[in-house]
């Protein structure tokens, strides 16, 4: 006869745990590419009916400038919160800063080097979509596309941001609820921007059909090109630039760092995200010889300010589309292009989206006819995002490694004994426990929440941006 549990039995069972939602963003991911291969095709195949799907493309780019100023307003105030907060911490957060300023633009001004060293995109000839509509009208298109609400100047905005951020940051405890309430709006925001990413697959389809309709194969291998330049800088950047700076500092070779991060980067390969490998950050960079005081400041700032692959990125994709549609930048509209980059990606870097908003609007500030050409670039952005996180998480376990140096925080010996081999790291020790969460779990100090808990709403957006 069988027997009831009793009520000890079920007490000891506990609550089952609330089970998470499903992170359906590597179907998005795996559209994007299916949707490039099969708009490439047939703009090879049926170059007329390629050309005819442009004003997909035009949809997409259009919700995308629609969404550009709310990024930036919100990324941008919280933004300067969190480098206030980053420099209230002392003589490490302080340090932090001023690296990840000076590396971030040093990436950005690589990525503009090589973008003129190469000319990616030359011979696409794309133009803009009202001169490519050949004076002929489509009702239907021209309804749809009245739809969708127009964009806002984004160096106002900008401005607006800052000068907000900065009032706030004035009124000391009277402006957290409006920097909570900022950021519950932020969330709203990024919900609408994850929301629009997944109609990517059908922007990427029509722009590379029309692009691939118009110019043949010369499409194919200008975008084949500025991937490929794009890995290589990376490559170069983290072996050559962080490698040596990493040598000089702390005479640690960053092969060896490479090799004992391998695991990561399996894991952030397939997301597409430095962030799911966080956790394992902090553990590791602790594990080899850093205080936790300095793993808790400098990882999670870093995250939000040391983006390097990031960096590189949006200053090469900005020349490829300026010289894809015959509209090359100056070198004085590449400076200030710089200029605001290097402003903009430390508001928007490290929140769902960031890469793209943040190009998108930097375009938009300097030369609003150029974001035409943004259909394609969402199209092959799939295929670099995996490097952006890979290097974007190298130049943080680099950062972390050289301010504890320079702090005298950390254990040269363990360190070389960790990298070499001699002290591995303990793998089990964030084996998930019967609950999903990690059994040795490491925490970064809680001086800065905000660059963490901005993207809260959103996380799962990550994989399909890469930052």
């Amino acid at each position: 006869m069988a027997t009831l549990p009793s009520d000890n039995t079920v007490a000891e069972a506990g609550p089952t745990p609330p089970q998470r939602k499903k992170d359906r963003t590597h179907w998005l991911y795996i559209m994007v590419i299916v949707a490039v291969f099969a708009g490439a095709a047939i703009g090879l195949i049926a170059p007329e009916a390629g050309i005819a799907l442009e004003p997909l493309g035009k949809a997409f780019v259009a919700l995308i400038k629609m969404i550009i100023a709310p990024v930036i307003f919100c990324t941008i105030v919280l933004g300067v919160g969190s480098v206030a907060k980053a420099a209230t911490v002392g003589k490490v957060g302080g340090i932090a800063l001023i690296y990840f300023l000076i590396m971030a633009t040093f990436a950005l001004v690589i990525g503009l080097v090589v973008g003129n060293l190469i000319h990616p995109g030359e011979g696409l000839k794309l133009e803009p979509y009202e001169a490519a509509a050949g004076g002929e009208s489509n009702g239907t298109v021209d309804f749809l596309m009245s739809l969708i609400p127009g964009s806002v100047p984004v160096l106002p905005t900008l401005v607006l941001a800052l000068l907000v951020g900065f009032a706030l940051q004035s009124m000391g405890k009277a402006g957290e609820p409006v920097l909570t309430g900022i950021r519950h709006i932020q969330a709203v925001v990024f919900k609408l921007m994850m929301m629009i990413m997944w109609a990517a697959p059908v922007g990427a389809f029509g722009a590379i059909a029309a692009v691939v309709g118009k110019t043949g194969w010369a499409a194919i291998g200008a975008m084949a090109t500025l991937m490929g330049a794009f890995y290589l800088t990376c490559a170069l950047f983290i072996v050559i630039v962080l490698g040596s700076i990493l040598k000089i500092v702390t005479g640690l070779n960053i092969f060896l760092l490479l090799k004992y991060l391998a695991r990561e980067f399996l894991l952030i390969f397939s997301t597409s995200s430095s962030e799911s490998a966080l956790p394992r950050l902090i553990a590791k960079m602790e594990h080899a010889g850093v205080s936790k005081p300095v793993v808790g400041i400098t990882v999670p700032t870093g995250y939000s300010f040391n983006l390097d692959g990031t960096a590189i990125y949006l200053t090469m994709a900005s020349l490829f589309v300026s010289t894809a549609m015959g509209m090359p930048m100056s070198l004085g509209e590449q400076i200030s292009l710089l200029v605001f980059m290097i402003i903009a990606s430390k508001g928007a870097a490290g929140v769902s989206g960031a890469g793209l908003a943040t190009l998108a609007a930097g375009l938009q500030s300097h030369r609003p006819e150029l974001l035409d050409g943004m259909g394609v670039i969402v199209g092959i952005d799939k295929f670099m995002s995996e490097c952006r996180a890979l290097t974007n998480f190298t130049g943080n376990a680099v950062a972390t490694l050289l301010i504890g140096k320079w702090t005298g925080e950390i254990d040269m010996d363990q360190a070389r004994a960790t990298l070499s081999g001699q002290d591995p790291f303990d793998e089990l020790s964030l084996e998930p426990d019967v609950h999903g969460a990690p059994t040795n779990a490491p925490e970064a100090d809680a001086a800065l929440p905000e660059p963490q808990t901005t993207v809260a709403a959103d996380n799962q957006a990550k994989a399909t941006i890469g930052n």
